[in-house]
């Protein structure tokens, strides 16, 4: 029998790097389904698929060759890594099973792992010898090697520590940066998801952002230092900031005194128009919460998480497919064309930072007494936040502004450069009116003073004239 049958096995999940076309394909060529396994060799990779070990021992205990290939050249080895089948992956390593097998397009088990998050068969395969896959941005003249590109073996990460997000910038997926010494300063790192090595079109979007990352440069954006990309793992390699996030800080403070309020929310609007004046595209952050806000060790605030995956370059719109899932309370901040699946723009992150202007006066998260499924609710059916502290707490015309930027149409909701500039009128105002209030006192005091030590020298006098 010939070692390579004109069929194809189309069961369970397929090559990683397969185009669709596979599953329905006009092909000719007989694919194979569980009712027509005669011969042993396909028999071995329906097995695998199934998860029968039993039948796989036997199989390979009778002779049956274990990396035997179908049409598309996947083995039975590739089928137990897309399935994440760990018991089986190691039972054909152990009969003596390629480790790096590749289809006819290209991807090995390891891939065919790494794409369907099967993390625990990535560690298999590592510990069985499989070849890392070579970073997908990886060039082969050292002249196309971007300038944001960091060597790998400059980063010491002796001393590293895990880190969370109220540290750092975070990249591609959720998770933990680690705390490295990079040139003598410490940088948050973080290694880049596993996805990103098997996706084609996020390689080609992660490159472009990069692109882009490597020239924003401003006092209240999260500094992006380089990437590693020459060689894997990859990583991202940001400015670390260890006095942690907005959220951190409220959570420990409370409602804040409206100086301390407006000085961070100018921080945040001046980092956002930085962003959505971009040129030639602005860049929507879609993500805008205190947790993504962190805190410089000056005291300033910086827009974070902006970049890769959250990072959108726009020429009009963008459709609501485009946003990535959201997690832990960024319900609560995220505008109501979003739930409604409508078309937006920059105006979402406007409607987002008037809730967090609100929370830092408040003192609490928005619908801090609703649970975060009801939260879209309240936003699609026009309710608000209400405005419960004292009125001294909000300095005079900030509600409205509020308002304004979390109004129902996001036509109505101003940019950040006329937020800038109301909120700059707003503290002008609001400082001049506490140095009215404060000079009085501060006056009456020293008069006081005055006074009572006229007082002392007159009574002095007194009693030497009476002598």
């Amino acid at each position: 029998m010939d070692s390579t049958p004109q069929v194809r096995f189309t069961l369970g999940r397929q090559s990683s790097m397969a185009p669709e076309r596979v599953m329905g394909s006009d092909s000719e060529d007989e694919e194979l389904d569980g009712s027509d396994l005669i011969d042993p060799r396909v028999r071995l990779m329906f097995f695998s698929s199934e998860c029968n070990l039993e039948g796989i021992k036997e199989l390979l205990d009778s002779g049956t060759d274990v990396n035997f290939k179908d049409i598309d050249n996947r083995t039975a080895l590739h089928v137990a890594a897309c399935q994440g089948f760990c018991d089986v992956a190691e039972l054909l390593l152990q009969g003596g099973a390629d480790v790096d097998p590749k289809d006819r397009w290209g991807s090995t088990p390891l891939a065919d792992a790494i794409h369907y998050k099967n993390h625990d068969m990535i560690k298999l395969l590592e510990t069985h010898g499989a070849e890392p896959l070579m970073a997908p941005m990886h060039v082969k003249n050292a002249r196309e090697v971007p300038e944001y590109e960091i060597d790998a073996e400059e980063l010491d990460f002796t001393e590293s520590v895990e880190i969370t997000k109220a540290c750092h910038l975070q990249l591609i997926s959720q998770g933990t940066f680690t705390i490295a010494s990079w040139r003598g300063i410490k940088v948050a790192v973080k290694k880049l998801g596993d996805d990103l090595f098997t996706d084609k079109e996020k390689v080609r979007a992660f490159r472009d952002e990069l692109e882009l990352l490597q020239k924003i440069r401003h006092p209240n954006v999260v500094q992006f230092l380089g990437a590693v990309t020459q060689s894997s793992p990859m990583m991202i390699v940001t400015e670390y900031l260890p006095k942690g996030d907005l959220r951190l800080f409220l959570k420990r403070k409370g409602a804040l005194k409206p100086i301390t309020a407006l000085k961070f929310a100018m921080d945040i609007a001046r980092g956002m128009n930085y962003l959505h004046e971009n040129k030639p595209e602005p860049i929507i952050h879609r993500d805008l919460e205190p947790s993504n806000i962190l805190r410089a060790d000056s005291g300033h605030l910086k827009v974070a998480d902006f970049g890769i995956s959250e990072l959108l370059k726009v020429t009009k719109k963008v459709k609501q497919e485009k946003l990535l899932s959201y997690h832990d309370t960024t319900w609560r901040y995220v505008a109501p064309e979003v739930f409604r699946n409508e078309d937006y723009d920059t105006k979402v992150d406007v409607f987002s930072f008037a809730l967090i202007l609100q929370e830092m006066i408040e003192g609490h998260q928005p619908f801090f007494n609703k649970n975060e499924d009801d939260v879209p609710k309240a936003y699609v059916s026009k309710e608000r936040p209400p405005f419960n502290a004292p009125t001294k707490s909000y300095a005079h015309g900030l509600k409205e502004l509020i308002e304004e930027c979390w109004h129902e149409n996001p036509d109505k909701r101003p940019t950040f450069r006329k937020i800038i500039s109301r909120l700059e009128s707003i503290y002008n105002s609001f400082t001049r009116r506490r140095r009215w209030k404060v000079k009085p006192l501060k006056w009456f005091q020293k008069m006081e003073t005055m006074w009572k030590k006229e007082d002392s020298v007159r009574s002095s006098r007194d009693r030497s004239s009476h002598i």
